[in-house]
């Protein structure tokens, strides 16, 4: 018989598994892990129980078997695990939210698709305090296996929602009260030039592309970063990491 889904591996990589074991809004079902990568892990393991959260005995495994379960050249430090998704939410529940709290600050990626820019990007965002991320549905990769290791255990912190039409949901954002701001290097302003409010969301397209027209035409301000070198354009998740710097 094959392996069973619940048994198959979403998430490896030291940090990645390390945050969703940690993290209680996260059912586990298994843990496998190498002889060489327990002893570094041991510690974690400790600081669930005494957390009170219910997890599995790893199972031990060896590198060869490990591989076997994962993706070709998944970078995988000797741990995956199987676990449950992370709660859906939607950007409804992020303007709730938003209600709560002194400021906010979101980000939206427009048809943003490889995960390693991605994962970058979430990383940066739980880095900096941001609030959430909305993706589209259609266009953008599944939190887990390489967006999740390059995230380094963001996706357990920063909620990413889903959602299928991007302009719909600025304009939900919008009668919550968030400004949009764009980043695009057609923009009159330089992101320093602007004051963002105390519910901010951040809109950035794909590279090449950038933020298409529809998406474009809903946001508040279109800004730039304040480059000056000969080489003013920057890769999608550097851009995002020095732009929320700027707003958090």
């Amino acid at each position: 018989m094959g392996q069973k889904k619940q048994d198959r591996p979403s998430l490896y990589g030291f940090h990645a598994v390390r945050e969703a074991w940690l993290n209680p809004g996260r059912a586990v079902d298994n843990l496998y892990i190498t002889d060489h990568a327990r002893k570094g892990f041991e510690q974690t393991i400790l600081e669930a129980k005494g957390k009170g959260l219910r997890r599995p005995q790893p199972v031990d495994v060896d590198k060869r078997k490990l591989e076997k379960m994962l993706p070709r050249d998944a970078v995988h430090q000797g741990l995956a695990l199987a676990a449950s998704d992370l709660d859906e939410i939607n950007v409804q529940d992020f303007v709730i939210r938003a209600e709560k709290k002194d400021r906010t600050v979101l980000v939206m990626l427009d048809q943003v698709t490889d995960p390693h820019n991605v994962g970058a990007i979430l990383r940066s965002a739980c880095a900096f305090g941001v609030d959430g991320m909305i993706l589209q549905r259609k266009h953008a990769p599944d939190i887990d296996g390489v967006l999740a290791k390059t995230a380094c255990g963001g996706i357990e912190h920063v909620p990413v929602a889903y959602e299928t039409n991007l302009s719909r949901s600025i304009e939900t954002l919008q009668e919550g009260g968030f400004f949009v701001i764009g980043l695009s290097e057609h923009g009159e302003k330089t992101l320093n030039e602007i004051d963002a409010p105390e519910k901010t969301l951040l809109v950035l397209g794909s590279e090449g592309l950038g933020i298409r027209r529809l998406v474009r035409e809903n946001c508040d301000e279109l800004v730039r970063l304040p480059t000056s070198g000969p080489i003013q354009s920057l890769n999608v998740s550097n851009a995002a990491s020095v732009a929320l710097f700027a707003l958090t």
